[in-house]
């Protein structure tokens, strides 16, 4: 299990981190989402050791967290660490060697992710000749090449088409399914919501939200009653708590606070009730109120 406590950091005048707490457990893919500049690349830049927390811990396995422990991680930083000059297959070869891999292990470690990422007809190609999305599933690569026990990644899908997003996650859900803890960054909530199992929302360096994407979803949304009802006659719902809207015929109500028996016989009263049901908000909808 990988965690964080209270971590704090400040630049300057900047408190760029103001106690962030995560957990991710084994097997679980964690989403971790908040505005630019909100502290994501500044936390799991901690967790990896490339800066160090002015107070706050990162722990391993209950212990606090040390290089060993991190020659073992695989990670991907949004800006692309790449030798432009270098082939791809070589490059990601290569890298499996810095992580203690032999010759023969790396070669073919590197030949089957540069399949599974839709590489191969670019694999004898120089990384300068790349598509900024191809460069991509080649930093990706990089970080999974030594069968890594904990995978942080920031912005993973930046740039990427939908196809090649398919075959990132299909890839990741593998090594969730194996136990690895995973932790990716992402603007794509439509993702996040989709893949993880849990969530963290940070504003202004701080985790304003966290848990399971339907525990976030639940307890930061609430829900809402929505009710769609044809041909009733204007004024239906008036008394009735809640927003209402018309177009064509159609009204459609929403209420946070209704008693929905009530309002589901006041629809069926008014005409067809063409939906009743409760709703969620999405992370997209949270995530923007979270960080208003």
């Amino acid at each position: 299990m990988l965690e964080t406590r209270s971590l704090h950091k400040r630049y300057g005048e900047t408190e760029a981190l103001r106690g962030i707490d995560l957990t991710v457990r084994p097997g679980e893919m964690f989403g971790f989402v908040g505005a630019n500049g909100a502290g994501k690349t500044t936390t799991m830049r901690i967790v990896m050791g490339v800066l160090e927390a002015d107070s706050g811990e990162v722990t391993w396995q209950g212990r606090p967290i040390g290089f060993d422990d991190r020659r073992g991680f695989g990670y991907m930083p949004e800006e692309r660490g790449l030798y432009q000059k270098m082939r791809v297959a070589e490059q990601i070869e290569y890298f499996g060697r810095l992580h203690g891999m032999s010759r023969s292990a790396a070669a073919v470690a590197s030949a089957d992710l540069i399949e599974r990422l839709g590489l191969t007809e670019r694999a004898g190609d120089a990384v300068e000749a790349l598509s900024l999305g191809n460069q991509q599933r080649v930093q990706l690569a990089v970080a999974l090449i030594h069968d890594p026990g904990v995978l942080i990644l920031d912005e993973p899908f930046s740039g990427l088409d939908p196809i090649a997003v398919d075959a990132l996650a299909e890839v990741l859900a593998e090594r969730r399914q194996a136990g690895v803890p995973i932790i990716f960054s992402s603007h794509q909530l439509d993702l996040v919501e989709r893949m993880c199992d849990s969530v963290g929302i940070i504003s202004a360096g701080r985790m304003v939200a966290s848990g399971t994407v339907e525990e976030v979803r639940a307890k930061e949304g609430g829900r809402t009653l929505k009710v769609v009802v044809r041909g009733a006659a204007p004024g239906w719902a008036d008394g009735l708590p809640g927003d209402i809207t018309h177009q064509n015929g159609v009204h459609v109500l929403r209420s946070t606070d209704g008693d929905g028996t009530a309002i589901l016989r006041a629809a069926m009263l008014a005409g067809t009730v063409e939906h009743y049901g409760w709703e969620q908000p999405s992370l997209t909808e949270i995530f923007r109120e979270a960080v208003a």
